[in-house]
């Protein structure tokens, strides 16, 4: 199971923010997007028309898809 450590701040208008630690976001971030892969695999499943494309192409289009660290 994962462990955060989060840190609350509150900015000007009352908002409350969460902090956490770099490394600790990554892990959530690396968790996130494994579960995308996932949902896009079963989404392909569930809607196989037997068409097929590259194996090349298909991490192209994975790897648009991800969410990337700003």
């Amino acid at each position: 199971m994962l462990v955060v450590h989060p840190q609350y701040i509150t900015d000007s208008a009352g908002a409350k923010l969460v902090v956490l630690p770099f490394n600790e976001f990554r892990t959530i971030m690396d968790q996130i997007e494994e579960m995308d892969d996932i949902r896009l695999y079963d989404e392909a499943k569930k809607n196989d028309t037997g068409e097929r494309i590259s194996m090349k192409d298909a991490f192209k289009i994975i790897e648009e898809s991800r969410i990337k660290p700003e």
